[in-house]
């Protein structure tokens, strides 16, 4: 009981552990997945949740929670490594225009602004439609989106300590401004990015649900949560299953995220 109440009080320790068991049947697919990933059933096409499929079964009679398991592998990837782009470039711009001030400060964040003005989805949509679809593009295309608000973040934090006192020493003993900036200023806007990032991977599992969703995303017989919603918009009323247990993962997956981002924030 006391565990629960520890788990209670503590919510990060809760969503730590969900984020991690995600992760782990991700990379763990082929071992833990019930089925293999093509396993073909004609004869249970359609089926209802049971205790065969727990998830039930697509048009084709492959089972759900095999491929609810399989797409976490692309989400997922899809939204870390868009989000770990999106910091490279959002912290590298926001380090720079709050360090050197002036006119590069002024350019970059106006540069942001207009970055920020443009609808971020019909962008992606546009993009991806132009572009070939699949994986990897997707993780460029929503990683280059995804680093206005890491920008600002950074470079509001750098403005605050690149004033302090410690900085100020590390200046007047002939401390190179990329030596300052690496080793005194970059790492006092590491809470602040944490937040980012966990925000900015939610985020990208969004994107891409989206972008799958309106079928310039993941294609099949890739699976993703997005495409796997995709694939299900029609048969919804007969079949709820299909739509219903990605649409779940999604909607867990991402809070999960943003509650981690809001136990780091006190942190700043």
């Amino acid at each position: 009981m006391s565990l629960f109440r520890r788990a209670g009080r503590r919510p990060a320790i809760v969503v730590s552990a969900i984020l991690a068991t995600l992760l782990l049947l991700a990379i763990l697919a082929r071992v833990v997945a019930p089925y293999g990933f093509d396993a073909i059933d004609l004869a249970h096409r359609r089926a209802s949740p049971s205790t065969s499929h727990w998830f039930g079964t697509d048009e084709l009679g492959r089972d759900l929670l095999t491929r609810v398991i399989f797409g976490a592998r692309v989400s997922l990837a899809i939204g870390i490594v868009s989000a770990i782009m999106s910091a490279a470039i959002g912290v590298t711009i926001g380090a720079i225009a709050g360090y050197a001030g002036g006119w590069v400060d002024d350019a970059l964040m106006r540069f942001t602004d207009a970055m920020l003005s443009i609808p971020r989805l019909p962008l992606l949509m546009i993009a991806a439609a132009v572009l070939e679809p699949g994986v990897p593009t997707l993780v460029v295309l929503v990683g280059v989106v995804g680093w206005m608000e890491m920008a600002r973040v950074v470079r509001a934090d750098v403005v605050s300590v690149k004033t302090s006192d410690f900085v100020a020493a590390a200046r007047a003993l002939g401390g190179a401004p990329r030596r300052i900036l690496s080793d005194h200023v970059l790492p006092a806007t590491f809470p602040a990015v944490s937040v980012a990032m966990t925000i900015a991977v939610g985020r990208g599992i969004l994107l891409e649900s989206a972008l799958s969703f309106f079928g310039v995303g993941v294609q099949p017989p890739t699976a993703s949560w997005g495409n796997m919603l995709y694939q299900a918009q029609t048969t919804m009323v007969t079949e709820p299953w299909l739509g219903i247990f990605p649409g779940a993962f999604i909607f867990l997956t991402v809070l999960c995220f943003n509650v981690l981002g809001d136990y780091f924030r006190p942190a700043r």
